[in-house]
């Protein structure tokens, strides 16, 4: 390897402009594309740059940064659901202490299209006028009018969802047999992140394939729906089970402890609230990526399929799917969510029954 932008796989375009970009580098930047594009990577490879001044691999600030382990590198990722004001308060306090070892600090901060209005606020001063040798490093799925405010204080680069090939490469590099490897690239829609899962977790696998499989399953009625919603809330629930398993054993663990040093209250609450935090996180995070196997099986439709009698209704489905994803940061009510948003989905099924029926009337 002899460079360390060697780490970012299938985002030649982009690449080219970070490292155009980190010779001058501005206080802030916006990373947008899909989950598991290499965004984050490339953000890990950017900030080392910035620090290291230059894309040598054997470089320590380089290699400390690709390790996640670089004391003027901070990682902010979402606690909850969503990143909260009290999230952007640690920011920007963040910002204000003096770099570990030199005179740059970067801060990369994960998922702001799920920042909370207040939070926005919060972190707008700090962002536009960041302490001198701080550097922003903001990334996204997608970004929508509530973050213009952001959008319009950073530098955007954006990036594409990865070709199956460079998936592939990834994953036979990683140990993975070619067989499983290029069938997960395809379930995979471009993500990395997904086709590593996917590759390892026969549950998610199963979990996956059942999201993908509702479009075909969708007939215009509510009892189908209904039971659609219910199999997915069983679901969700049974992959929530061994996190509540691992947190009774940490609260033991904490009693225990407690009570070797005779003491009966000392952080329970604190950790019970933690735990909510992560049921709520794992549960967001398992039903956006079901949405997200959804609303790729109506893009890989609207690509091969050139008849498709309709095609603004998958354009418009693939649409409310990414601001349902949106609105479960917002605490919703999941099966209320989901039952409104399958019952709008449009039937590749059903239209390929019309399609047919239409092509015989016309012979």
């Amino acid at each position: 390897m002899t460079s360390v932008w060697d780490f970012v796989r299938g985002q030649d375009r982009a690449v080219a402009l970070l490292r155009t970009a980190a010779t001058q580098p501005v206080h802030a930047y916006l990373f947008v594309g899909p989950e598991g594009c290499g965004k984050e990577e490339a953000a890990r490879t950017f900030a080392g740059v910035l620090l290291a001044n230059n894309d040598d691999p054997t470089d320590r600030a380089n290699d400390l940064a690709q390790r996640r382990a670089h004391p003027d590198i901070h990682l902010v990722v979402r606690e909850g659901a969503s990143i909260i004001k009290d999230q952007s308060e640690e920011v920007v306090r963040l910002a204000s202490v003096t770099p570990t070892e030199g005179n740059r600090k970067v801060i990369i901060m994960h998922e702001i299209n799920l920042m909370q209005p207040a939070a926005i606020v919060r972190l707008l001063k700090t962002l536009e006028e960041p302490p001198p040798g701080v550097f922003f490093v903001l990334l996204a799925d997608q970004v929508d009018d509530t973050l213009a405010t952001i959008v319009s204080r950073c530098f955007t680069v954006h990036f594409g969802a990865l070709n199956d090939d460079v998936v592939v490469d990834v994953l036979l590099h990683e140990g993975v047999q070619s067989e499983i490897a290029t069938v997960t690239a395809r379930s995979a829609h471009g993500s990395l992140t997904r086709a590593r899962l996917l590759a390892s977790d026969r549950q998610l696998v199963k979990r996956r394939e059942f999201f993908a499989n509702i479009p075909r399953r969708i007939d215009g009625t509510g009892a189908t729906v209904i039971a659609i919603v219910e199999q997915i809330v069983t679901m969700i629930d049974e992959s929530v089970e061994p996190i509540h398993q691992r947190h009774e054993q940490e609260i033991a663990d904490l009693e225990k402890n407690l009570a070797l040093m005779g003491v009966k209250r000392g952080g329970k609450k604190a950790l019970e609230d933690k735990h909510k935090r992560e049921v709520r996180r794992h549960r967001t995070d398992e039903l956006r990526a079901g949405l997200t196997e959804i609303a790729g099986i109506y893009r890989d439709e609207l690509t091969r399929n050139g008849h498709i009698l309709h095609p603004d209704a998958y354009v418009a489905a693939v649409s409310r799917l990414h601001e349902a994803m949106r609105h479960l940061a917002l605490n919703v009510n999941e099966a209320i969510l989901l039952r409104n948003l399958i019952w709008s989905l449009p039937s590749p099924a059903a239209d390929a029954a019309l399609q047919f029926v239409l092509a015989e009337a016309h012979e």
